[in-house]
């Protein structure tokens, strides 16, 4: 199973995208239809609003009059937060149960107006955000559905901004077009990602990409923000910590366009218990990477094979590849990998030897057609220069007082 979570802002057209991927074939599980549903007449949910907020929020029928309820619940935030306090875990509890009820291949779509705002990204493989500019948004609640504007901007402002939402989104849907307008793009997403996504999930199959130098994208720490807020939410205390490591972890680097994670953990038999874990949400294991290249700590001198000894994980989603070591705490690939990428970060002429270094791995990799092939040749090309660099980075680390606590 492969869940989705669906947001945006109200007026942005989740509905437009939610009923567009149910005809493609996902279960939509929509927030906004629970959360009716579990303030019916008669239900534990209304009785409680009416304590809070009175019997003014009934209509002559006795159900809820959602107009009233909201001149009341978004007044201040107080109101907002007791409002949630009462239905949010109800709605919860009902998600939960549609969720289960779905069958073991689906695409489950959670369509959730305020994921962002309660920070349930984590839970989710993705998180989509359908985008509409606010005064647009404005624009079409007035319109379309005779909301009073200031009600409308009284809702858009007690929501999360664009700028939280792009951070939250691995996928970013724009519908500010002509409607119709972003169907093509959601057929693609569905067929291109979430389809195969669901397969590799199933299938514990990690997407591999031959290596390949593409420009920094300042969007990489966000990407790998959103992959350790997943990470944590698996491992929980197992995981000491879970960093961005590797070349996207260095701002301005041109890299290859795969996201590394290191995950701290006290001993390998804690990374040998994460593995179901992490290929059950999208993070398989890649069984024959049993360890790095041993390095000296001192040029000419020898260390413990042992003690190189980790667990490598990968990605089943096709659109974000992502390699995820899992080290121990203390050992020295686990500290070569903080250290290593707070030099680059810290060191110009180091920065721009090293991406010298990955042109030229990057040319013997396009050399070759095989993955396997392409990343052998890429990882010999570095290997030599890794060895030397491994002296150079703890010299820097002595000279400047590094330490892994102050990475």
């Amino acid at each position: 199973m492969l869940r989705v979570g669906l947001t945006g802002g109200i007026g942005a057209g989740k509905s437009t995208v939610s009923k567009v991927l149910a005809e493609l074939g996902a279960v939509i599980v929509d927030a906004d239809l629970i959360a009716r549903e579990v303030v019916e007449p008669g239900s534990p949910g209304l009785t409680a609003l009416v304590d809070r907020f009175g019997d003014g929020i009934l209509d002559s029928a006795g159900a809820l009059d959602r107009p009233a309820l909201a001149a009341l619940a978004f007044a201040d935030d107080e109101s907002r937060t007791a409002l949630n306090a009462i239905v949010h875990p109800l709605v919860g509890k009902r998600t939960a149960e549609k969720v289960a009820e779905a069958p073991a291949d689906a695409v489950v779509v959670q369509d959730i107006p305020l994921l962002v705002e309660g920070g349930m990204g984590p839970a989710f493989n993705l998180v989509a955000v359908v985008y509409v500019d606010a005064e647009e948004r404005v624009h079409r609640l007035v319109g379309s559905r005779g909301m009073p504007e200031s009600d409308a901007r009284a809702r858009i402002s007690a929501q999360a901004d664009d700028d939280q939402r792009r951070r939250a989104a691995d996928i970013w849907l724009d519908n500010s077009g002509v409607p119709g307008a972003l169907e093509p793009q959601i057929r693609e997403l569905w067929n291109e990602r979430l389809v195969p996504f669901e397969e590799n999930v199933r299938t514990r199959t990690v997407v591999r990409t031959v290596p390949a130098l593409v420009s920094a994208d300042p969007a990489w720490p966000d990407a790998a923000a959103r992959l350790i807020g997943r990470l944590q939410m698996i491992c929980g205390e197992r995981a000491q910590q879970i960093d961005h490591i590797g070349a996207t972890a260095v701002p301005g680097l041109d890299a290859d366009d795969v996201v590394d994670l290191q995950i701290t953990v006290a001993n390998l038999a804690v990374a040998d218990e994460l593995a179901e874990p992490l290929a059950d949400s999208g993070f398989p294991r890649i069984e024959h990477i049993t360890s790095d290249a041993p390095k000296p700590r001192y040029v000419g001198g020898e260390t413990d094979p042992a003690v190189w000894a980790k667990r490598l994980h990968g990605g089943a989603d096709p659109a974000r590849p992502v390699r995820i070591h899992i080290r121990v705490d203390g050992w020295p690939g686990q500290q070569f990998a903080l250290l290593f990428r707070d030099w680059l970060r810290a060191d110009d002429a180091v920065r721009g030897e090293y991406l010298e270094l990955k042109k030229r791995a990057a040319t013997a990799a396009a050399a070759h057609t095989e993955y396997v092939d392409a990343s052998a040749a890429y990882a010999d090309a570095k290997a030599p220069w890794f060895d030397d660099a491994f002296h150079r980075a703890h010299e820097w680390a002595e000279r400047t007082a590094w330490s892994v606590s102050a990475s």
